[in-house]
């Protein structure tokens, strides 16, 4: 069975309730509930993880090489623009990652188009607030089963 940890960063625990216009109404639990039902209707293993600490979120990456973990969604949130130490964790372990964000990140401030991650990724969804993730899954799903 594939298994896909979705790991991410720091202030998405406060979805639902921070920037609504920015990253819409839903909270990250509805948000991973979706997420596991659909990866759980087709035959995957899902699991999730949110920090808010850069410290986790590396120990998270190289624990899911232990655990044997197929590909991450990654949400790196604020350390999208500044975490070499996760990006350092991502190519360490070598786990195919597709990179989220809810918002828009191209159509935002200067900073934030910058991505840590995104050269190493298998891709990058972004805008489609929770559907994003959504979209990641198909995407791993379309590598699985071409």
């Amino acid at each position: 069975m594939t298994r896909i940890r979705v790991l991410n960063g720091p202030n998405l625990n406060l979805l639902g309730s921070r920037e609504p216009g920015q990253y819409g109404e839903r909270t990250l639990e509805d948000i991973m509930q979706e997420l596991q039902e659909v990866a759980e209707a087709c035959g995957l293993q899902l699991d999730h993880l949110q920090s808010n600490s850069e410290g986790a979120l590396v120990d998270a990456v190289q624990q899911a090489a232990r655990d044997g973990v197929d590909y991450l969604i990654l949400n790196p949130a604020g350390y999208t623009h500044t975490s070499v130490a996760l990006r350092d964790a991502l190519l360490a372990v070598g786990i195919p990652f597709v990179e989220v964000h809810l918002s828009a990140v191209s159509a935002r401030e200067p900073f934030r188009q910058v991505s840590y991650f995104a050269d190493i990724a298998l891709g990058v969804i972004s805008g489609f607030r929770g559907e994003s993730y959504l979209l990641a899954l198909q995407a791993i799903i379309n590598r699985i089963e071409p």
